[in-house]
């Protein structure tokens, strides 16, 4: 038999959810009101197979994908990086500021993200350096990595890496 061969493995299992409150900002004067999704996360990988059949134990993604969907869940998620809030925080409570309005929460109640909005597309990119962060992961002989993240049936955003050619 020729090997390697390339493979495309994907996970996309029940447990890998969040859920999670957030709104989205439109503009300096515009947002939703605050609400909450049940996120779903998938993940594919493109790898090598080696000569005995196998790329890797892909159970590690399982496991990693896992870590990083409890890491959001039942929580509010706000944008540390948008340009339309401010966020202040003093004795246990979170104080948002949007417009002339102030969005009160309860410091354990927050996740603060490095991203500029709470959106499918910036939570798919998020999650997707989170588990590049992981040297266990990044050992394996992976070429690709595309990470998905939904906040609803039929609605999903990803985002890709691939890795770099080596010249």
């Amino acid at each position: 038999m020729d090997h390697p061969s390339l493979a495309r493995i994907e996970i996309s299992k029940e447990y890998l959810k969040f859920s999670a409150g957030h709104f989205t900002l439109f503009s300096p004067s515009e947002r939703e009101n605050l609400h909450g999704h049940n996120y779903q996360v998938r993940c594919s990988v493109i790898t090598q197979v080696g000569a005995n059949g196998l790329a890797f134990d892909y159970s590690l993604i399982k496991k990693l994908l896992l870590k990083l969907c409890n890491q959001l869940d039942e929580v509010v998620l706000l944008p540390e990086g948008s340009p339309y809030l401010r966020i202040e925080s003093e004795a246990g409570r979170i104080s948002v500021w949007f417009a002339e309005e102030c969005i009160p929460f309860l410091e354990r109640d927050v996740l603060l993200l490095p991203i500029s909005n709470v959106t499918i597309e910036e939570l798919a990119g998020l999650l997707l350096r989170r588990l590049r962060e992981f040297p266990e992961l990044m050992a394996q002989p992976l070429l690709a990595i595309e990470l998905g993240v939904s906040s609803g049936p039929g609605q999903w955003a990803y985002a890709v890496w691939d890795k770099p050619q080596e010249v």
